[in-house]
């Protein structure tokens, strides 16, 4: 059953997301620095290492769901947790989706060449480096808003799609269909969950950093503030994600 939604639902998915990491703050923290060391662990690897970080990613967003779900039975988020996808009896269909994550990715990122003529595409395969003097006179802001363009309808697809594999046992291509029409009929809410997640990611931290770097010319300080907030808000995002799967699919209200 998909659950009509009103789009104030999606600033309320941040702050059941807050809620979550509330309860147990050092749990997420330990499952997020798990999946950071992973991350590292996989780009150490030659040439595969930002390909089996794409392919494990379904995996590895599945354990902050899994750890809220936990949480709502009244468990601890473990850090066990963090290898629940590998440890899922479908785990070979959240691969499968990892797969179609990377060449979704290919996709969107090889469309902004109609755009800048390939530097977004140089700058993130490596071939060049990032800065100034190779991105000036270029349109690489706009090949970047492009892509995101092109992988929106896939964004859409993966949206919900590692939850309803691994939960409903659902087959790859048709938890892909169920999560694009959820996220489409919850257009409205989706909207405003990332609204609000523009506004506390990058808006109010843009705006903090000038104004500390007006009072106190230290950009060391900027460091030091945020880092910390950074790391705090992402962990908030991937606990967010739970509470929109619940209020889409489950009928059952969520915490408040």
């Amino acid at each position: 059953m998909i659950n009509q939604l009103p789009a104030k639902t999606g600033s309320l998915w941040v702050k059941q997301g807050y809620q979550y990491f509330k309860k147990q703050p050092m749990e997420f923290s330990t499952l997020f620095f798990g999946y950071l060391f992973s991350m590292l662990i996989l780009s150490l690897i030659p040439y595969l290492g930002q390909l089996l970080a794409f392919i494990f990613l379904p995996l590895f967003t599945l354990s902050f769901m899994q750890a809220c779900k936990e949480i709502d039975k009244g468990a601890r988020a473990r850090a066990g947790l963090l290898l629940v996808g590998f440890r899922s009896p479908q785990v070979l269909k959240l691969l499968q989706l990892g797969v179609l994550y990377f060449i979704a990715a290919l996709i969107a990122i090889g469309a902004s060449t109609l755009v800048d003529d390939g530097v977004f595409w140089q700058v993130i395969s490596g071939q060049l480096a990032l800065n100034s003097k190779n991105v000036e006179d270029t349109n690489m802001t706009g090949a970047m808003l492009f892509s995101m363009l092109v992988y929106l309808p896939a964004l859409m697809g993966f949206w919900f799609a590692g939850p309803l594999i691994a939960w409903q046992k659902m087959s790859v291509f048709k938890a892909i269909f169920y999560s694009f029409f959820a996220t489409t009929q919850a257009a409205s809410a989706f909207l405003l969950y990332g609204l609000t997640w523009f506004t506390l990611s990058v808006l109010l931290p843009t705006i903090f950093s000038v104004i500390i770097a007006a009072l106190t010319g230290n950009s060391n300080l900027i460091l030091l503030i945020m880092m910390p907030v950074s790391m705090v808000l992402t962990i908030i995002l991937y606990c967010s994600f739970y509470p929109t799967y619940k209020a889409v699919f489950q009928p059952e209200p969520t915490i408040s």
